[in-house]
């Protein structure tokens, strides 16, 4: 695994169908992003990329989704690579669920988020959220 942090931040963007669909393609391009700056497939930190990635694009389609509106995924890599999951619904903000009594059934993806990030919040952006975890690049002090 290249073990360099870039110098400068790098950032990939896309906006993506609202569907069962783009949020598995949402999955498959982050991990071809991180594949080109230097993260081989399969590893811990891609493995973790790409369940964060899935889970983010999953609640944006499931609970986020407004009729005709598109979410949107963005990676930024600096220090930290920085992924954001954007979608048209505000006022919908995801539960922390730290208690494993009573969660129900599918309340589980946020944990998972927050097992293997270093740290996630949601952003209110206007009409829409975005909901931002965070995950230490390897090799990263």
């Amino acid at each position: 695994m290249n073990k360099e942090i870039p110098t400068l931040s790098v950032e990939f963007e896309q906006r993506i169908s609202s569907t069962r669909r783009g949020a598995r393609l949402a999955r498959l391009l982050a991990e071809r992003q991180i594949q080109e700056w230097g993260v081989p497939y399969g590893c811990e930190f891609a493995d973790a990329v790409a369940t964060v990635v899935a889970e983010l694009a999953a609640n944006a389609v499931l609970h986020g989704r407004v009729e005709g509106e598109d979410f949107s995924l963005r990676l930024a890599l600096g220090d930290v690579l920085r992924i954001e999951v954007g979608d048209a619904r505000g006022k919908c903000r995801p539960a922390r669920q730290r208690e494993m009594p009573g969660i129900a059934e599918g309340g589980l993806g946020l944990v998972l988020v927050e097992e293997l990030t270093e740290r996630w919040g949601v952003t209110e952006d206007g009409p829409g959220k975005t909901v931002w975890a965070e995950l230490r690049w390897p090799g990263a002090g």
